[in-house]
């Protein structure tokens, strides 16, 4: 291709991927060298990490032992409207310039897709975001997908594309120039969701088929230690937390201190039922995204517990900042969310809430970007009922006032507690309870009982967007909440002494179908309705 002054210039693309919340979506690399200066501009809306691959790019490329071209060379990262994030663009940015460069064929380029860091020696550096990116490259029918070595496991979990891993930016080259095979890396994806617990049924074999406190760094496997059976008594709230985790209800938990809130908060997790084919694919893109995913765990096969400290701000909860991230809610999506103290969060932090509890999904908008995060979590709240924690006690006196009382209530706003499905108090555990030997339930007996009945509710919504009592909207609620008439009367009766709103009602309704769902029944009986509306408390 001739320039206007009678020269040469050269024209190469690579496919790569950029991920817009937890999908992928195809991003064009082109690259033009033409007679010049030797300048090197790059276009296309690229924030800073992807302006600064200009040097790690051109150093990489020298110090591989190939030629770096001191021509003027211009890189466009297309679509060009939207703006591009984080290293993944280092290694097609180079490859690109290299078959511009015609050291490489870029003849074979339209069949893969090209991800990956690079270090100042040439070497490969692992990005996030690889599954979604990977995921698109199968999309748009790409024959392969070349990713760090380090990300190979996590690639590895989509099948249908072949997962070539590298390790040096000489390893690329020789593979285009036809000097080396790359050999497709797999792995055993039915193994390793079976040893994850998720549950696989014969038409979701493979991601194919498409359809302690939890820390900062990873989903928290709180599940393998800890047991109902350690709780003393407490035989309400764990009735409540059964209930909860049966349908997916939203719960909180207030009683002094040392009752034992948070270790029966700490061990619903151990009772929910395992997360399906589809739930751990759409967690584990979250995590990728976050940069969560560690090369030994490819894919989160547990649910998510997440338990930030009261401390936290408004975008580290819901997510956000200057290059949006997801947030605890979104890293807790098919999991469960655990506040404790809760009245001790800021009140502008709680607020945030209310939107991804009502939606299950988060949106953030600014100004150069709009993206949407996944938050379906169960909420687990606990509490004091007043500042010094024994407001209500039978052995302790309450030091605090009134005006005390009431100020401390007021952190949490009535719209977001009218969100929370069950309300309860637990009260502090008596000496007898402490020392009797008799046995409590074991988590894998009350898991079976919450199992059988989201085996109800699966049925009861198949071919719907709903997978338990707590999803339904209002039509579901007029369709599969059918009361007996003095269940009826008993709801009509807590509605006018209550003074519930719409959104209580509604919820009284699906923990009342939820009770009914754990006894096998098809109609909801005044029994049901009865215990539901003695979890509206607080």
């Amino acid at each position: 291709m001739k320039n206007n002054r009678g020269g040469y210039r050269v024209l190469s693309r690579v496919n790569s991927s950029a991920v817009a919340g937890i999908s992928g979506y195809k991003v064009e690399v082109e690259v033009d060298i033409s007679f010049g200066l030797p300048v090197f501009n790059m276009v296309g809306l690229p924030e800073i990490a992807v302006r600064e691959s200009r040097e790690r790019v051109k150093t990489a490329i020298k110090n591989s032992g190939y030629a770096f071209p001191m021509d003027r060379i211009t890189v466009n990262l297309a679509p060009a409207d939207v703006k591009k994030e984080g290293t993944a663009f280092d290694l097609p940015v180079a490859m690109a310039i290299l078959a511009a460069s015609k050291i490489v064929s870029g003849e074979h380029f339209k069949d893969y897709f090209i991800l990956g860091e690079l270090s100042l020696d040439g070497r490969i550096k692992s990005v996030s975001g690889v599954l979604p990116s990977v995921l698109c490259a199968r999309e748009h029918g790409a024959r392969g997908v070349i990713v760090p070595f380090e990300s190979r496991l996590e690639a590895s979990m989509v099948k249908g594309i072949e997962v070539l891993p590298v390790k040096y930016l000489g390893e690329v080259v020789e593979f285009f120039t036809g000097i080396r095979r790359i050999e497709p890396f797999a792995s055993d994806v039915n193994a390793i969701l079976a040893s994850g617990g998720v549950s696989v049924d014969g038409s979701k074999t493979n991601l194919s088929d498409n359809g302690e406190k939890g820390t900062e760094e990873e989903p928290c496997d709180v599940g393998s230690a800890l047991d109902y059976c350690d709780v003393a008594g407490q035989s309400h709230a764990k009735r409540a937390l059964e209930i909860a985790a049966a349908g997916g209800h939203n719960i909180c938990m207030a009683g002094p201190p040392g009752s034992g809130k948070t270790m029966l908060a700490r061990r619903i997790i151990t009772i929910l039922p395992p997360l399906s084919f589809n739930e751990a694919l759409e967690t584990t893109q979250v995590y990728s995204v976050a940069g969560l995913l560690k090369e030994d765990m490819p894919l989160v096969t547990k649910r998510p517990f997440r338990s930030p400290h009261h401390t936290i701000s408004s975008p580290g909860l819901v997510g956000g900042g200057l290059r949006p991230e997801p947030g605890e809610v979104s890293l807790a999506h098919n999991g469960l969310l655990f506040l404790d103290e809760l009245p001790e969060f800021k009140r502008n932090v709680l607020e945030v809430l209310r939107q991804p509890l009502e939606d299950g999904v988060i949106r953030i908008s600014r100004a150069g970007a709009k993206v949407k995060y996944p938050s379906v979590f169960m909420l687990v709240a606990a509490m004091n009922p007043c500042p010094c924690g024994y407001f209500g006690d039978s052995v302790r006196d309450c030091t605090c006032t009134e005006s005390q009382i009431q100020r401390y209530r007021a952190r949490i706003s009535g719209p977001l507690m009218d969100r929370i499905d069950i309300h309860i108090q637990v009260p502090a555990v008596s000496y007898g309870e402490l020392t009797g030997n008799s046995c409590a339930e074991t988590s894998s007996q009350i898991r079976k009982r919450v199992m059988a009945a989201r085996d109800i509710q699966i049925h009861r919504f198949k071919g719907k967007s709903v997978f338990c009592n707590s999803g339904m909207g209002s039509r579901d609620i007029k369709i599969f909440c059918e009361m007996e008439t003095a269940a009826s009367s008993i709801l009509e009766m807590a509605v006018d002494r209550l003074g519930l709103s719409a959104r209580a009602y509604s919820r009284v309704l699906k923990v009342a179908r939820t009770i009914a769902d754990l006894d096998g029944s098809d109609e909801i009986l005044r029994q049901h309705v009865a215990e539901a509306v003695q979890y509206r408390e607080l």
